[in-house]
């Protein structure tokens, strides 16, 4: 037990309440005593699983609470913060993001206040970060960053999704961004279409996130977990077992 609400003030920042619900004694043990403590991610990674989790759940006080702990603990600043919410937008929902911007704002303000200084102004950010603006380079760059990410051929631009949306923005700018390393992205990413339910990119990004070497088996099956805590065994299940094709897959 003391190990347990030793990181949970370590996550969360601030003390933890009596446990005095089955739930609230498992988050305490299980959750942030079995869980979080785990060598197999950094905490840092495990707060890319977690935001996911919470802001896709649609669940306002987890979000703000893990929102607060991870720009509190210092673990995520403000710009990559930022950054996360336009990944997250790609493969969430720009709904989503939505609010899960305004509880950014929210909670810097509240840090802010809480130390005794003015908040952190948001970046301003030039229109050169948009990358590139000639249509047939972007699209052109775009069809290599599928193929960098995915290992696997880009789809011809022939409909408005695949043209305007996966080759010239999703990965013709967003999985180019500098705010988050492609590592990171794949987690982000990895997390977002176990809880979508889509088979098809579940598959692949798994596949590509092992295949590829950014993240180690080790590490998936350390994802799965974490994201079993917070979305549910169920879809972590689903994960699981693509983990494990994807890593049969590459064995043979």
């Amino acid at each position: 037990m003391g190990n347990a609400e030793k990181i949970y003030r370590e996550v969360m920042t601030r003390e933890p309440a009596p446990a005095g619900t089955p739930h609230e004694a498992l988050t305490r043990d299980f959750v942030f005593g079995e869980v979080w403590s785990r060598p197999g991610l950094s905490r840092r990674d495990r707060r890319w699983v977690t935001l996911t989790c919470v802001a896709a759940a649609d669940a306002p006080g987890p979000i703000d609470d893990h929102v607060y702990a991870a720009l509190n603990s210092g673990d995520i600043d403000l710009p990559a913060m930022l950054e996360f919410v336009l990944h997250f937008a790609v493969y969430c929902g720009w709904p989503k993001a939505s609010h899960l911007e305004g509880v950014i704002a929210r909670m810097s303000a509240r840090i802010a206040q809480e130390n005794g200084r003015d908040p952190e102004p948001w970046p301003v950010l030039p229109n050169e970060t948009l990358g590139e603006n000639d249509w047939e380079r972007r699209i052109a760059r775009g069809v290599q960053e599928f193929i960098d990410v995915n290992l696997t051929q880009a789809p011809p631009p022939s409909s408005p999704y695949r043209q305007a949306g996966i080759l010239n923005f999703v990965f013709g700018h967003v999985w180019q961004r500098p705010g988050l390393t492609r590592r990171e992205r794949r987690i982000i990413t990895v997390a977002s279409v176990a809880i979508d339910d889509s088979p098809t990119p579940l598959r692949t990004h798994v596949s590509s996130a092992l295949h590829s070497g950014d993240l180690t088996k080790e590490e998936m099956d350390e994802i799965v977990l974490h994201f079993s805590a917070y979305y549910g065994f169920a879809k972590g299940e689903a994960l699981h077992d693509a983990a494990e094709a994807a890593w049969a897959a590459k064995a043979a």
